[in-house]
Order: C-alpha cells, then structure tokens, then sequence
C-alpha cells in the first residue's frame, strides 16, 4: 500500500513528488518514456526561474534528481485504469495492480486519437487491457494495435492465452521477436463489428476479423482512466487545492488546461502534494 500514486513524468508530476516526501509520504510515481514529450524535445526555455537557457531534457533530469534524492520511488508504465475500492485505489499499470490511500494525475495534455470506430465498440470486442480482458480470449484469434513499445509486452502476454495474435504497428516502435506473434505490415485505417460478433480491422489493403482486438498507447485519456471523474473542454476540473470531482484524487499541470507553462506546473504540483498531504492527515 502506497500513500501517494502520481501518474506523470513531467514538471507537475515530479514537484508533486518531491514535496510529497518532504511532508513524509511514501510516493510512487508511474511514467511511460518522458523523452518523447514536448518539454523533453526543447533546445532551451528562457523563462523558467533560476535556471536560464536550460533545456527541456536537462531541466527533467534535474527535477528527477532532485526526487529521487528526496526517497520518490519510480515504475516506468503506462496506468491504464484507476478503480476505488471504499477508502483506497487500485491502479492497474501495465500487468502490475497497485494499492494507494491517493492519486495525483499529472499526465500532460495530450488526449490521443483513437481510430474510426474504436470507441463505440470499446468494451464490445475492443480492449484497451490486456491484463483485463485477456483471459476472456483464450483459444481464439485476436490483434493487437500498438502506438508504443508497451505494446509488445502486452502482445506477448495475450500469445499465452490466445490462439493467434496479429501485431499491427500505429507507429514506429520495437516490435516483438517472438514466432507465437505474426507480424501484419498493412495500415490500420479503423475498426468495425463484423458477423458473428467479430470486430473487423479495416486496413488500406483490405479487412481482417478476429474474435478481439487490443489497443495499445503510451497514454489514456483522463475520464477513461477515471471514469465518472469530471472534465471541462477535456482538461481535468480541479478546484485551487487541485482537487478533482473524486476525493482523494487531485491532478496538476498541463491536464488542469492553461496556461502550458513549467512554472504553473510545478507550481500545481506543490499544491496537489500538500493537499493530498492534509487530506490523508485528515482521515
């Protein structure tokens, strides 16, 4: 059981962690790769205080520094749903549930796209989860739709249960070396219910049906991740404690809306930490 469970790598995510144990919370914070970001790609920001001309990647690297050094504890994954159980949570990352007294959401600002199709059969044939849905696969035919090298885990992980996987590629990514998974070249256009309660992925070069299909992406939307948990024009509603529509869940940065500063979110996640600190003080 863990006090504190920040989702993010960013700027918001790790003040949150840093101040965390300041106040004496154990924290973990989960994170997919934060080299891909927008803030890791900057040659240099010229506004952030007391570190000019600093560059995105140096300035993360700092920041982590600074939180491990404060006893932050780190698992790179992607969280892909977050369930309260009475006082608790449970937050499944990647294959792994963990149990928290809180959560701070600290993902940054990018929504991703899903394919034509892939939401109205969400729950339906299509599946975000391997760890969820997997078992409902076994012995039948299904494919597996991966953004990110996360993916491959998770395809490898279906392999065990299921009597084929097809691996498709959203973008360009490590593929799994593994002979129990066929690799598929085609372009994944969309998805749609085929006969016989199959789900169809449409492709430039024509159509495949399997009994499943699994997406698989360095990112969840927030109210998919949280379902129930409110939004506004699809950034997290938070009052000025950071405090979401969920109690004992707050969220911080680039998720809040604007502006899309470092300073505003580092600043966020201070005030998302203390929070959640006098809450949990609180019972």
């Amino acid at each position: 059981m863990t006090d504190l469970i920040i989702i993010g790598g960013g700027p918001a995510a790790l003040s949150c962690a840093l101040t965390a144990r300041q106040r004496n919370l154990d924290c973990l914070v989960v994170c997919a790769d934060t080299n891909s970001g927008w803030l890791a790609r900057a040659e240099s920001l010229d506004n952030y205080p007391g570190m000019p001309h600093v560059s995105g990647r140096e300035l993360l690297r700092v920041f982590r520094a600074q939180a491990e050094e404060a006893g932050a504890s780190f698992m790179s994954g992607v969280a892909r749903q977050i369930q309260p159980m009475g006082s608790e949570f449970m937050v499944l990352v990647g294959n792994d549930v963990l149990e928290t007294k809180a959560v701070v959401l600290a993902m940054g600002a990018a929504r991703p796209a899903l394919l034509p199709g892939e939401e109205d059969l969400l729950g339906r044939g299509v599946s975000w989860c391997g760890t969820c849905d997997g078992m409902f696969y076994r012995g039948k035919r299904v494919a597996v739709l991966s953004a990110w090298n996360g993916g491959a885990e998770e395809a490898e992980f279906l392999a065990g249960l299921c009597a084929s996987v097809d691996y498709y590629t959203l973008k360009p990514h490590d593929v799994p070396a593994d002979e129990r998974i066929t690799q598929r070249s085609e372009k994944v256009r969309g998805l749609a219910a085929g006969e016989n309660r199959q789900i169809t992925v449409e492709t430039a070069d024509g159509s495949v049906s399997y009994d499943g299909v699994f997406v698989f992406r360095p990112a969840v939307a927030p109210d998919r991740l949280l379902p129930g948990l409110a939004l506004n024009g699809g950034f997290v509603s938070v009052d000025r404690r950071m405090a979401t529509s969920v109690p004992l869940v707050y969220a911080c940065g680039d998720c809040t809306g604007q502006p899309l500063q470092v300073a505003k979110a580092v600043g966020e996640g201070n005030v998302a930490a203390i929070s959640a600190s006098e809450d949990l003080a609180r019972g």
